[in-house]
């Protein structure tokens, strides 16, 4: 098949769950023999690097389109450009990823191009989006289960949305995994002189879904000698970054290490006493699957998407409830460091990316 993916930031990226679902899903289908084409979106990496330029990444034909840097238009102008270059690629089926992209699946529907929808998460519930961007986000969700052929949800939570709000079935396909757990500490030790054990570990992008103003806050009257390493890019929220900051000033223990990947993300990992995701709102999160498949021992908030993801393998607290996060905190610090063997093999056996690039391109195929 000709398949497009269109949505996400650019790849090869980590800036977020949509970039790398794209990524390993395009790569395992063109090692398949597939011909997949990414649109990228020009700019910045979260990390200060470039894409512009790069053609072509495992085997996928990458094209770059132009939009602004702004965030509250980057997505919309670069949907529709996207959606128009992808008219002339002769695809057998293109592939939106996230609901505002999806605000121009009309297009290739009107031409009678298969298209399939992935809704990583009711995007306009999260905090960093105004009237505007909201409205337009909601746009794309109505678009989406009026023109798609197939909606792909990440959480039986959004799939029961979907059929209350629209009456529309969609598929529920869970994310898949590819941590690399590793036994050295070498680049954390260098870096910022952190031990195996030796600090509570909160790695996403700092915004405000994902609540990591809780998780200073209960951390701060937390007594121990544990540092909070917080490890995470700024998207469209510098002035929470900043908010964040400064509520962690004057407590030595708190260390920024701004975006990190490759071995020193699974050094982070890996070494973890605890990994905290105190999100208010989440879709299905990519960082908790590989925190729990490193073994790392993990603390979420008690929303449905989390704690289906844990399964009983981590600790929950009451979303939003700083008091009962720090508790919670308390508790796991008191006690020894369970063994997580059981939880890497659960992970290993049920979040495969090739069981989920099977099932997406069954998708794909009408079947």
């Amino acid at each position: 098949m000709k398949i497009a993916m269109i949505g996400h930031k650019r790849i090869p990226s980590r800036e977020g769950g949509v970039e790398i679902v794209v990524g390993e899903l395009s790569r395992r289908m063109a090692a398949a023999g597939h011909s997949v084409t990414a649109y990228n979106r020009r700019g910045k990496h979260v990390s200060g690097g470039k894409t512009a330029n790069v053609k072509e990444y495992g085997g996928v034909r990458i094209k770059s389109v132009p939009t602004f840097e702004n965030g509250k238009l980057n997505a919309i102008v670069y949907s529709v450009i996207a959606s128009f270059l992808a008219l002339f690629g002769r695809y057998d089926v293109i592939h939106y990823h996230a609901e505002g992209p999806c605000s121009m699946i009309w297009l290739p529907h009107l031409f009678g191009i298969r298209t399939v929808a992935t809704i990583h998460g009711l995007d306009w519930q999260r905090a960093k989006w105004g009237g505007f961007a909201t409205k337009f986000l909601k746009f794309g969700e109505k678009t989406a289960a009026k023109y798609a052929d197939e909606i792909i949800v990440l959480s039986e939570n959004v799939k029961d949305y979907f059929k209350t709000t629209y009456s529309r079935d969609t598929i529920f396909l869970q994310n898949g995994v590819d941590a690399h757990k590793t036994d050295s500490a070498k680049i954390i030790n260098e870096k910022y002189g952190l031990e195996k054990d030796g600090y509570i570990l909160f790695l996403a992008r700092i915004v405000p879904e994902k609540g990591l103003h809780y998780l200073i806050d209960a951390f701060k009257n937390t007594d121990t000698e544990k540092k909070l390493v917080i490890a995470g890019g700024v998207s469209h929220s510098s002035e929470y970054a900043k908010e964040v900051k400064s509520l962690a000033e004057g407590d030595g223990r708190i260390i920024f290490t701004g975006f990190v990947e490759g071995d020193e993300l699974w050094e982070l990992f890996s070494n973890t006493f605890l990994y905290v995701l105190p999100s208010d709102v989440e879709g299905m999160p990519l960082t908790l699957l590989e925190a729990m498949g490193c073994g790392a021992q993990c603390l979420v908030s008690d929303i449905p998407e989390t704690k289906t993801v844990v399964n009983g393998y981590g600790m929950t607290f009451e979303k939003g409830n700083t008091d009962d996060l720090r508790q919670k905190l308390t508790a796991a610090l008191a006690a020894p460091k369970r063994d997580t063997a059981e939880q890497v093999k659960y992970i290993k056996e049920n979040y495969g990316w090739d069981t989920v690039t099977r099932k997406t391109l069954e998708i794909y195929g009408g079947k």
